[in-house]
């Protein structure tokens, strides 16, 4: 039965569907498969089975899958890449292949001939076939076989020698490595990458949900490290015959129909240029408070500071700890025609309707500063700046905010009571302080449970931190590894939190310049919940684990 015909047999397409694919067929050169899931008439999924049945071929789940070395080493990986298959299985002189296409006979003879031995293909997810082959043959490693295939041999990374590593670095193949990887760590929602060089390797890492991952890359990929960077520099504009002194620059691409925006960093270390580039997608859509992790009193607390007429909001924690989504997510809650909102940045991480963006560049005089004083003159109600760095930004921020209008920003504190302190170390008076900032948050981003593999399970109590107050038989939960999670167990990212609202009592003791210690106590004498009892009661509601709180805070 013709693989359409078996569709409507089971119900997943009608027959005026298949109908309309098969003239749809006529006018392109694409397959009746093809057709019937770009219409989005029948899944992948979905097809994939009706063509297990059709032709009497197993499925194999490679979620989970544990490849075998020994077999891995039987097959070259140009066949694998080329083909677009994987070796699951040998079995009394037959090897069993992981494929999303069965009708590809010249593959299954090739192997065979290479082999010797019998090749029983089985059906398995495009996704899935394309995800292990990178796992154990590398990102990029079609590209690299190219590479070393060609003969190409990467030039000796020397300042006489800048014009032939220059026209190593636009060959085509170089080109196209630099994109799988940045195309990988996309497809996988990383937040950088990382090219690391070593004496003799180069490891390529993702961070992933916070988390540095290790990607497989071929062992010949070391090769290519000059010119891999020499592309990068290219890209970024860099000066590629600097090879002594660190380097930051930026360049954007269009990947899965969108711009992405790319911030580079290189540093010289002993073994070569490492490279670290931050992926920032500004069509990323933002996402309420509440979704952020804001939970019961503070989600109204901290509402009630962004919709003051005045004064400056505060929001600390290291870099990455999702500060800038936290102020983006304040000003779209107050966004509307009757007010004017001005963000001077470094860079402009989201575009926001409504809302006037300047990018600082301190190379022309243009710094967060210099910024912020042009902002006075252009009458605006509130005011975003990137960071306060200085004594000079922090002093005109503060201005800004005595003279009525409504300041965010952020500062680079481990929690909110530091801010303060922060402040009075760049010099800026207490008493300015104490008038002028209105609250502090501060935040940590941990991994959320995997919805697809959560479940629950009761926890050893002396496993336990001391401050986890936990009753016996209470029920936690975590993920237990799945194709939709990587096997980590966690998907996604979201908030914990702790705010600071700055009342008279702890105005009187910033202007006192109080101890952190003495500042705490008060704070949360007024209504402070530390962040790591925030990150408990989301690990007690199963929305997080024990073992995150932990890593991204300590005990108060």
């Amino acid at each position: 039965m013709a693989i359409g015909d078996l569709l409507v047999k089971k119900n997943l397409i009608t027959r005026e569907q298949l109908q309309a694919a098969k003239q749809q067929c006529q006018t392109s050169s694409g397959t009746i498969e093809n057709v019937l899931v770009e219409m989005g008439l029948v899944s992948a999924r979905h097809l994939l089975e009706a063509r297990s049945e059709q032709l009497s071929i197993p499925m194999v789940d490679l979620s989970s899958f544990k490849a075998d070395p020994e077999l891995l080493k039987l097959i070259p990986s140009k066949v694998v890449h080329r083909y677009r298959l994987f070796p699951v299985e040998r079995r009394n002189g037959t090897i069993r292949v992981a494929t999303n296409d069965p009708f590809n006979l010249y593959a299954f003879d090739e192997l065979r001939m290479l082999t010797g031995m019998k090749v029983e293909p089985v059906l398995a997810y495009e996704d899935d076939v394309a995800r292990v082959i990178k796992e154990h043959y590398g990102v990029g490693g079609e590209t690299v076989n190219a590479m070393v295939g060609d003969d190409v041999e990467v030039m000796t990374d020397v300042s006489e020698e800048d014009k032939d590593l220059i026209e190593m670095a636009q060959e085509a193949t170089v080109v196209k490595l630099v994109n799988e990887i940045l195309l990988e760590a996309i497809r996988d929602k990383a937040s950088d990458v990382h090219v690391e060089p070593f004496e003799d390797d180069l490891r390529i890492r993702y961070r992933i949900d916070g988390v540095l991952h290790t990607t497989t890359v071929p062992p010949q990929i070391r090769r290519f490290h000059a010119a891999i960077v020499s592309r990068i520099k290219i890209l970024s504009n860099l000066n590629i015959a600097e090879h002594r002194l660190p380097q930051d620059g930026g360049f954007k691409i269009r990947a899965h129909n969108r711009e992405i925006d790319l911030r580079v960093s290189i540093l010289p270390t002993a073994f070569g240029s490492a490279v670290v580039m931050r992926i920032l997608d500004k069509t990323t859509s933002l996402i309420g408070l509440d979704k952020l992790g804001m939970q019961g009193e503070l989600l109204p607390r901290f509402q009630g500071l962004i919709d003051q007429p005045y004064g400056i909001i505060l929001v600390t924690g290291p870099t990455g700890s999702g500060k800038t989504t936290t102020l983006y997510s304040a000003l779209k809650t107050i966004c509307s025609d009757k007010i004017k909102i001005l963000t001077i940045e470094d860079p402009i991480e989201y575009y926001l309707d409504g809302i006037n963006q300047v990018k600082v560049n301190p190379k022309i005089g243009l710094t967060f500063a210099s910024g912020l004083r042009s902002f006075l003159r252009h009458d605006p109600d509130v005011i975003l700046v990137g960071e306060i760095r200085d004594y000079e930004t922090a002093e005109v921020a503060i201005n800004a905010s005595l003279t009525g209008h409504l300041v965010f920003s952020t500062l680079h504190t481990n929690d909110a009571v530091t801010a303060n302190t922060r402040l009075l170390d760049m010099g800026i008076e207490p008493f300015l302080v104490a008038s002028s900032v209105s609250g502090v948050l501060a935040q940590r981003l941990v991994r959320k449970i995997c919805t697809h593999c959560r479940e629950a399970y009761e926890p050893d109590p002396d496993q336990l931190p001391s401050d986890f107050e936990y009753k016996k038989g209470e029920v936690l939960h975590h993920g237990k590894g799945c194709r939709e999670c990587r096997n980590s167990g966690y998907r996604g990212r979201f908030g914990i939190f702790e705010l600071m609202c700055i009342n008279d009592e702890i105005r009187e003791l910033v202007v006192g310049r109080v101890s952190a210690t003495d500042l705490f106590a008060a704070a949360v004498r007024e209504g402070l919940k530390p962040m790591r009892h925030d990150g408990w009661d989301k690990v007690r509601r199963g929305e997080t684990t024990i073992e995150e709180v932990a890593r991204v805070t300590k005990r108060t």
